[in-house]
């Protein structure tokens, strides 16, 4: 399937499959009808409930009266913006948010990121690419570990909805990029997070660029960066954060 941009939209509906009782329930919110008509019929097809929005308003409605498993938020649109949503969403709730944003403008994911989401997809994208990250979103959202908004690893504590990071009542200085690393691992809730995924996440030239990124947190967390005691690299894959 080609990258979505808003031209003209194939339809999935006549091919959705029946969907389980507990088939995850999607918010997609998106100004341009077409692309929330292509995403609906894709998740669809694909084994979720989705229920769209056109606007901020629109969306607060929804969001007031049913529970979502995750949103699909589109960053640019008239009236609120969905860093708008967010930063209201995340006083009220922690559900997984998908943010969409422009390629060409990297500070989007710096600026969601502040404000507690999960993941980015930019556009245009593949959706097979958006599901994936759909799927791994929701996994970790039902992993035990990050629950309650936190994860601990030792003496350390990340906040996964202040992103910060504290040994003890110590908070320690993350760099933007450390900050998104580390909630990659958090997020994945002591699973292995692939070298491939933390170089589309920091839109990394190349994989090399990841293995400095992480020599620079273990600074951070480690006693002993030859023989780390929490992240740890799974050679030829990627690295795992082990937490408590």
């Amino acid at each position: 399937m080609t990258a979505v941009t808003a031209s003209a939209v194939p339809s999935f509906e006549m091919d959705a499959p029946p969907l389980s009782d507990d088939a995850p329930h999607i918010l997609v919110v998106d100004d341009d009808e077409r692309i929330r008509d292509l995403l609906a019929g894709y998740l669809r097809q694909n084994g979720f409930r989705v229920t769209q929005a056109g606007d901020g308003a629109a969306a607060r409605s929804k969001l007031r009266s049913i529970a979502f498993d995750c949103l699909i938020l589109d960053v640019m649109m008239p009236g609120e913006s969905g860093f708008d949503i967010a930063e209201w969403l995340r006083k009220e709730s922690d559900v997984a948010i998908l943010m969409l944003t422009a390629r060409s403008e990297p500070e989007h994911r710096v600026r969601g990121l502040e404000l507690g989401v999960d993941d980015y997809v930019a556009k245009p994208f593949e959706p097979r690419e958006l599901l994936l990250r759909l799927q791994n979103i929701l996994r970790r959202h039902a992993s035990p570990k990050t629950k309650h908004g936190e994860v601990r690893f030792g003496p350390f504590v990340f906040d996964l909805k202040k992103n910060e990071l504290k040994r003890g009542d110590e908070p320690i200085r993350l760099t933007d990029r450390e900050r998104e690393v580390l909630r990659e691992f958090a997020l994945a809730g002591g699973e292995l997070v692939s070298r491939e995924d933390l170089a589309r996440l920091g839109e990394y030239e190349n994989e090399r660029a990841v293995d400095v990124q992480i020599n620079r947190l273990r600074q951070k967390i480690e006693t002993d960066q030859a023989n780390p005691a929490y992240l740890h690299t799974v050679r030829g894959k990627g690295y795992i954060l082990y937490l408590d």
